[in-house]
């Protein structure tokens, strides 16, 4: 059967092959630099430097409300019938985790968690209920098979009152999400790139969907206002796409959106390759009836389809599981190492005049300039808090107690706190100084890649390092080797390799050949 008329057919998994190529490629070349935003955009994006929640970090958040709710409800319950020995809470206690767990699965299942949904309780009442009597029921079962419990006044109280709490729950979310959606809490901030007719047309269908969460702050594009104009839908241009990388840093943007015609796959791809090392979401607008597309690799933003290009590493729950990672395991490591972080101040301070800690300014999560904490290793009038030039074998510069703690990594223990006010992760890569550089060369005049790495917050210690890439940069290679390390980590992050490298890099610290 031929094609239709007018139907183009884009090539997408060309387009993913030649995306994977930018994601892997170390190239050496000059980057561009990130253009300077005008006045007008600058004033918008300074609009959004409030950090927002997104709907799938809401809905999280109430699945554990409702869980909480059903286990005090149940607490509650037993205390109303003098039911306070400390077997039966223990029982009641495990009984009210597993009906909670129950419901929450078929409140799941029951579609029961979409923003729809939670917007309009009364049409979710029945559902509500159902599902909750469903974990209730199952938990009076087993107890009845199990421990020979038969139904009692208690247990019908918990259901009155866990249904009461579900409905009066729902109904307080319900208003909740209306209150932050109209004062842009809750929302997904999206940036459309290219303009014209193609860029009308998708804004028109996502203004179009009831229950949209997408928030359009503005749009980015080459052409002049003769092919693009100022005002599309209503939305302003806001630069061109040299300025769109500053502006989605700046903005938090969560989602750029490509309105482009399919006869512009290389000028799609020339996009790509300069957006890709932001930490949000990238989609292709497959909404117009000129593209067809081979693959289901759809995302949908109510009935507009989606063609995801990149995804934003540790979305939502991933950035919650690892900071939870990074809390506990940090403020492990204070208590285990506070006598030795003493003992360091102590050596530091004793044995060279200045202050004991040293604070160099290095690159953090989504490019931003952050002060990280170090034991001081050099004289303090020979310090160089710019690290333009890197420190090397039998370097005058650090002293005696310095090129120890360096050795051993004790400098870098004060950057545990630097991971408690979230600054840095224990895991990840690692800052590089914002003046760093090998030779007369900054590392990203080295990889073409280079900012990519600051897709996610960086690291004590990293992937890199356990794979032998510690200490000095000295050559292309290295500084090579280690971006594509970082880039892997990345690309493959789960706690589990958080873990790995966390325990691992007390032994890899044993090789210091390359530390000094």
């Amino acid at each position: 059967m031929s094609e239709p008329a007018g139907k183009q057919e884009f090539d997408v998994e060309a387009l993913r092959r030649q995306v994977s190529e930018i994601q892997s490629r170390s190239e050496t070349g000059q980057d561009e630099s990130p253009a300077e935003l005008n006045d007008f955009a600058q004033q918008i994006a300074e609009q959004f430097r409030d950090t927002n929640t997104t709907p799938s970090m809401l809905i999280g958040k109430f699945r554990l409300l409702e869980g909480m709710v059903v286990v005090i409800v149940s607490l509650f319950a037993n205390y109303l019938n003098d039911i306070r020995d400390l077997e039966s809470l223990i029982i009641q206690f495990f009984s009210a985790v597993f009906a909670a767990g129950l419901m929450i699965l078929s409140l799941q299942i029951a579609d029961a968690y979409q923003i729809p949904s939670l917007r309009m309780p009364q049409r979710m009442a029945i559902r509500v209920v159902i599902c909750w009597s469903l974990g209730w029921g199952a938990v009076w079962l087993l107890n009845w098979l199990l421990l020979s419990y038969t139904p009692n006044v208690h247990t019908f109280t918990w259901w009155v009152f866990g249904t009461a709490a579900m409905i009066a729950v729902r109904y307080l979310m319900a208003i909740a999400i209306r209150h932050w959606a109209r004062n842009g809490i809750m929302e997904r901030r999206a940036v459309i790139v290219g303009g014209g007719q193609p860029a009308k047309d998708l804004v028109r269908a996502l203004e179009a969907q009831p229950e949209n969460d997408i928030r359009i702050c503005g749009i980015f594009d080459d052409r002049g206002s003769a092919r693009s104009p100022d005002l599309v839908a209503g939305y302003p241009k806001l630069g061109t796409f040299g300025e769109l990388v500053t502006f989605a840093r700046l903005a938090r943007i969560d989602m750029l959106i490509i309105a482009l015609p399919a006869s512009a796959e290389q000028r799609i791809l020339q996009l790509l390759k300069k957006l890709w090392v932001l930490p949000v979401d990238i989609r292709l607008a497959a909404h117009a009836h000129q593209l067809r597309f081979r693959p289901r690799a759809y995302s949908h933003v109510g009935a507009v389809p989606m063609l995801d290009i990149f995804d934003k590493p540790l979305r939502d729950w991933d950035s919650v599981s690892k900071r939870a990672f990074d809390i506990f395991f940090s403020s492990l490591a204070l208590l285990l190492c506070w006598p030795i972080m003493i003992g360091c101040a102590i050596a530091v301070k004793a044995t060279s005049k200045g202050p004991a800690l040293f604070i160099q300014k290095r690159h953090g999560f989504n490019n931003e300039v952050i002060n990280v904490l170090k034991f001081r290793s050099m004289y303090t009038e020979q310090s160089d808090p710019t690290a333009k030039k890197a420190v090397t074998k039998h370097d005058p510069r650090v002293t005696p107690v310095g090129r120890f703690i360096r050795k051993s990594s004790l400098d870098e223990l004060p950057q545990l706190f630097n991971v408690l006010r979230g600054e840095l992760s224990l895991v990840g890569p690692r800052p590089h100084a914002v003046q760093a550089q090998t030779g007369d060369r900054k590392y990203v005049d080295v990889v073409e890649s280079y900012f990519a790495r600051h897709r996610v917050k960086p690291g004590v210690t990293g992937w890199a390092q356990i794979n032998g890439l510690r200490g000095e940069l000295d050559s292309d290679e290295k500084i090579k080797a280690r971006i594509a390390f970082d880039l892997d980590y990345i690309e493959n992050w789960s706690l589990w390799l958080d873990l790995k490298i966390l325990f691992l890099t007390p032994i890899r610290l044993l090789n210091t050949e390359n530390a000094y």
